[in-house]
């Protein structure tokens, strides 16, 4: 590994003023999971809420992309995140009809007593639309549960906050997108955006309550028709917009309320509740541990924390669940063993969008695992014969079962692509999915025959219509086989609409690089799925080539080493500061890649921990912008020519380039495909994309990449990062090396921050017997 800078030019003096400690807002991943006020990549799993991933950017112009004269008319035709949300909303109302069909209440609390029984007793009290007693929650008492999970924000316990503190948030917001996901207790916006009756009525209600008028449109999207009244009815709603704080919300409430309201509103405590469940969604979670959330509630001012979670809960906000700690395969205690002894318990509280999910993914992979088809005998057999080593072992698993997963590297994606053309060949309706465009093209590059390349597509792609097979008469996707590769990235609710669109007797392969970041949204589905082992599990012995891929293979197992480059494709970089970080970043990709390996500036990708700080995206972005494509930056602060990054839907990223701007809003190349991005949804779905997070990066692979890493992103760095930063680079890679010792430390004994997740626990039952 080489230790010489791939320059020749001495560092300059302008260091940006770094006196101020880091924080874990200019560290942290920037946000777009399903609630979050950014629309560009997912929290880092190491990020807690209220860090910048769910802060809003500002931007320098505040202009959107239309600067061009003239009204932006925006298009008739529903764009690409627009199909994908209206089939999300229909694949979710198929996954509620599943749900409603499943008889009696939840086997998990079966022989309970104390207050895991009461809790029982609540849940079931709100299925028969009663109220649950108010000894529920009465005087908490720790309870023991293993990895509990992280607390969801902290902060002080009560700031009077008012108009003047929203106002910053207010500017910094950007304008809401035409649609957001489908959040519970929520009405679904119209694909079109809300209406401008509604918009006005919001207005007016954010003006009384001496709010800024800016947030008109995104809390009209957010909250829906009637939102204005809503408002007035119960100010705290507010809260449901991205970007709002608690302080701020209680300073709106103070202004339409009067001295009356208080910490103690009961309505004050469950948005609150429904908040901080928010924000631990943001951080990846899909539920929170009860001791948790009460303990966040009472940090938040909240008097009476459980009385909080038990008016949520009454009022149908959230969902209470009991689940057992045993150990997975241990076995079950005898029933005639002290019938009367007290079952231990983790109470965990969820927002109804994510149990749903979870447990509608549970039921569906028990179905496929417990119904694979026994007419395509012929052509798996056919499929087998066709291929050999790993590929081979594959099909012969896949054949055989309903669910298989597959683990590997970049290396490791020629066996399912080799599976999905000998599947094709022998007549099976076979589809692939990747998690980004840039995957889906690799993928194909892969697949042994031309015709079999149009088997490949991308998650959003097949969820939204746009990409894969049509679907019969029971909105089932018309296949023998989907091979989902990129499974980390799966979050918990693309994973469940994957899951219920299969036919009976389809197979699913599962197929991705445990090592790698987690999803962007909440859940860990894939890691849930390992640790189950519910299905056959194949491990690729393929290894990435190259010092690159020599140097990866080392940080997925905890090492760090130092590999050979003859050809100097690792080099590592020293700097002293943040200053010297973004200098040395600009003369690489600007002068010392293109020089020294051939690759042009336009194929060298940028990965920074996080958009803040003196050396986040925001920084780097703007010294490339000034080096490689400098301009006014009239449209939104965008010129032609600019490299961005475009997140049409929260959680994904597809790098592209600007075209130009007029009426109808910003033009641009994304992955091939024009795109024209309306003006008023321009701030909050497009940014610069010469530096990018590993979050955003996810998924992609370039000729080169230059990870940067200055002494604020220690705090950052945990192994699951360093390992998908750089695994970006196919053929060189420079670490821009600001941390010291504070890098193999994190490969070393950092790894992934744990998820409150009850995946593994639905699909214990599905476990085979020891």
């Amino acid at each position: 590994m080489s230790t010489e800078p791939e320059t020749t030019e001495e560092a300059g003096p302008g260091t940006p003023d770094t006196s101020g400690a880091p924080t874990p807002k200019d560290t942290a991943e920037g946000a777009p999971g399903a609630a979050e006020a950014e629309t560009d990549d997912g929290p880092e799993p190491d990020d807690d809420p209220g860090t910048e991933a769910q802060e809003p950017e500002q931007r320098a112009d505040g202009g959107a992309a239309a600067a061009a004269s003239g009204e932006g008319a925006g298009s008739s035709e529903l764009s690409e995140a627009e199909a994908e949300l209206a089939a999300q909303r229909i694949e979710r109302e198929r996954i509620e009809r599943r749900k409603a069909e499943k008889q009696g209440p939840i086997e998990s609390g079966a022989k309970l007593s104390g207050k895991a029984a009461d809790l029982l007793a609540a849940v079931r009290a709100m299925e028969g639309g009663r109220k649950p007693a108010g000894t529920v929650f009465a005087a908490p008492t720790p309870e023991q549960a293993p990895e509990p999970a992280p607390e969801p924000g902290s902060g002080p316990k009560r700031q009077a906050g008012a108009a003047p503190a929203m106002a910053a948030a207010a500017a910094a917001s950007p304008p809401a997108p035409a649609v957001e996901p489908v959040r519970h207790a929520r009405p679904v916006p119209a694909p079109g955006g809300p209406a401008p009756e509604t918009v006005e009525a919001v207005r007016r209600a954010l003006a009384e309550g001496g709010a800024p008028e800016t947030l008109a449109r995104q809390a009209a999207t957010t909250l829906g028709e009637g939102a204005g009244p809503a408002l007035r009815e119960d100010p705290w709603q507010l809260l449901r917009v991205p970007g709002v704080r608690p302080e701020q919300a209680d300073g709106f409430a103070r202004a339409l309320l009067g001295p009356g309201c208080g910490p103690a509103d009961e309505r004050r405590g469950r948005a609150m509740t429904v908040w901080l469940l928010e924000q631990a969604a943001l951080a990846g979670h899909t539920a929170l541990d009860l001791p948790a959330l009460t303990a966040a509630l009472a940090r938040q001012g909240v008097p009476d924390p459980d009385a909080a979670v038990q008016n949520t809960l009454a009022e149908g906000d959230a969902l209470v669940f009991q689940d057992p700690l045993d150990e997975p395969g241990a076995p079950a205690a005898p029933q005639e063993e002290d019938e009367e002894a007290e079952r231990p318990v983790r109470v965990l509280v969820a927002l109804e969008r994510y149990a749903l999910a979870e447990e509608s993914l549970a039921d569906g992979l028990a179905r496929l695992i417990a119904s694979p088809s026994p007419e395509a005998g012929q052509s798996w057999a056919a499929a087998v014969a066709a291929l050999s080593g790993g590929a081979a072992e594959l099909a012969r698993a896949v054949a055989g079962h309903g669910l298989v997963l597959h683990t590997g590297g970049e290396a490791a994606r020629a066996e399912p692509a080799a599976l999905l053309g000998a599947a094709r060949d022998a007549g099976l309706r076979a589809f692939a999915v990747c998690h980004t465009p840039g995957g889906r093209d690799r993928l194909a590059a892969l697949v042994p025959e031309a015709g079999a390349r149009a088997g490949v597509g991308t998650v959003a792609g097949l969820l939204s219509g746009g990409e894969g097979p049509g679907r019969d008469a029971d909105g089932a996707l018309e296949l023998d086989l989907l091979l989902v590769l990129d499974a980390p990235q799966l979050d918990v609710e693309s994973a469940a609409m994957l899951v219920e669109s299969l036919p009976d007797g389809a197979r699913l392969v599962l197929s991705g690089d445990p090592a790698l970041l987690w999803s962007a949204g909440p859940g860990r589905v894939f890691a849930d799925l390992l640790a189950a082992r519910v299905c056959p599990q194949l491990a690729s012995r393929l290894p990435d080539p190259g010092p690159v891929g020599e140097l990866v293979s080392g940080i997925g197992v905890g090492e760090l080493n130092q590999v050979e480059a003859p050809g100097k494709e690792v080099v590592i970089v020293p700097v002293r500061d943040a200053g010297e970080a973004v200098h040395r970043t600009v003369q690489l990709v600007a002068d010392s890649v293109p020089r020294a390996f051939g690759v042009p500036a336009d194929q060298v990708v940028v990965i920074t921990p996080g958009h803040g700080g003196a050396a986040g995206t925001r920084t780097l972005n703007a010294a490339l912008k000034e080096r490689l494509n400098p301009g006014p930056g009239r449209f939104g602060g965008f010129d032609p020519g600019d490299r961005i990054a475009h997140s049409p839907a929260p959680g994904r990223t597809v790098p592209g380039t600007v075209v130009k701007a007029d009426a109808e809003g910003l033009h641009l190349s994304c992955a091939g495909a024009p795109v024209v991005v309306p003006r008023e949804r321009v701030e909050g779905e497009v940014r610069h994309g010469w530096a990018l997070t590993a979050h955003q990066a996810v998924g992609g692979r370039w000729p080169a990449a230059v990870v940067v890493l200055p002494g604020d992103a220690v705090k950052a760095l945990s192994r699951p990062w360093v390992y998908t930063a750089f695994g970006r680079a196919e053929r060189h890679l420079s670490v821009v090396h600001g941390v010291e010792q504070a890098l193999p430390r994190a490969v070393a004994e950092v790894p992934a921050k744990p998820r409150t997740t009850r995946l593994g626990t639905l699909l214990r039952p599905q476990a085979p017997a020891a």
